[in-house]
């Protein structure tokens, strides 16, 4: 059975309006292409054997960070390049492959921009939007990204309006209880500004807090690789 959660619903029919849409099956995934979502999440839960294999990642290869434009077939070749590929390794090398076909297949893509880092700190700690017109982020390891439902946030308060302040003095949100967290391993397709017809609702996200002494994060980021905004 797919459990459907629909975190906002619009009433008024409205370019603006849009919402979340969370599943446990990949086609959750799908439903990004409606109008109203800005978020699409696979709510799935990491295998033992998977979460073992990120965490050994994480010990071996503490400074881990691929970049690369990659058809999924060629997934586990380029990493066996990177790292070693044994037999703790490959159920995640296989895991990753097969979320490198789902985006480039749900999007119709004959490859992607392929991102996975080890990391230590917030990568992006302020709330921002995407200038891309959809992304997949899922975390591995550590804390996940977080993110705001649109119609509790103040988009006006995004970028240099808040005057180097923190997110939470700007008033783009009102109560910490208006963030929502994905949790490692979930898929989420991020709504981007590039994405036609969404300018002005990119789904809002942050990556999370890194305290002193926290799990590092492995997390692995797709993105189309004819984005003209994207930097490898």
């Amino acid at each position: 059975m797919n459990i459907i959660k629909y975190c906002f619903k619009p009433k008024i029919p409205s370019s603006l309006n849009r919402s979340c849409y969370i599943g446990n099956t990949s086609s959750a995934l799908s439903e990004i292409y409606q109008e109203q979502v800005n978020i699409s999440i696979w709510q799935r839960k990491l295998n033992s054997k998977i979460a073992l294999a990120a965490n050994n990642i994480i010990q071996n290869y503490p400074h881990l960070e691929i970049s690369e434009v990659i058809k999924s077939t060629d997934v586990n070749e380029m990493l066996d390049s990177k790292i070693e590929l044994n037999e703790d390794v490959l159920g995640l090398s296989k895991d990753i492959s097969e979320l490198v076909y789902i985006f480039c297949d749900l999007f119709d893509l004959k490859q992607a921009v392929f991102k996975l880092k080890i990391l230590d700190y917030a990568m992006c700690p302020r709330f921002h939007v995407d200038r891309v017109p959809c992304r997949l982020i899922t975390t591995y390891h550590g804390t996940a990204t977080e993110w705001l439902p649109h119609h509790l946030a103040d988009r006006s308060k995004l970028g240099e309006v808040s005057h180097g302040k923190l997110d939470e003095d700007t008033g783009i949100f009102k109560k910490y209880d208006d963030i929502e967290q994905l949790s490692a391993g979930h898929v989420g397709l991020l709504k981007g500004e590039s994405w036609k017809g969404n300018e002005g609702a990119g789904l809002i996200h942050r990556s999370p807090k890194v305290e002193k002494n926290e799990q590092k994060r492995l997390m692995l980021t797709l993105d189309f690789a004819d984005d003209p905004y994207l930097k490898l």
